[in-house]
């Protein structure tokens, strides 16, 4: 059996990956956003807190690649970043014991 060892990099990179989804408001905002693209506003009511502080999680989810945004106007709509956040989400979910 061969045995593979991750980078230092490469261990601090998940770790902090791991720690974006250890928050729960951030969790709320992925789980709002998992099937639908939202704007600020509308992120901030779903989840029961100001445009200010919801902006400030999505600075963070989007710094971690974690939400994608996308420009309209002056409308600015966010979504999961990619299929691999999905299925993060959706493992994390059914492995807690939900389907």
């Amino acid at each position: 059996m061969s045995i593979q060892k991750l980078s230092d990099q490469e261990v601090q990179e998940l770790a902090d990956l791991f720690k974006v989804f250890g928050d729960p408001t951030r969790v709320r905002i992925l789980s709002v956003l998992k099937n639908i693209e939202l704007n600020v506003s509308e992120i901030a009511e779903a989840v029961s807190m100001s445009q200010s502080a919801t902006s400030h999680q999505l600075r963070i989810l989007k710094a971690h690649r974690l939400v994608k945004y996308r420009k309209e106007g002056k409308a600015v709509y966010y979504s999961l970043d990619d299929e691999h956040v999905h299925e993060i989400f959706a493992q994390g979910y059914e492995h807690i014991g939900h389907r």
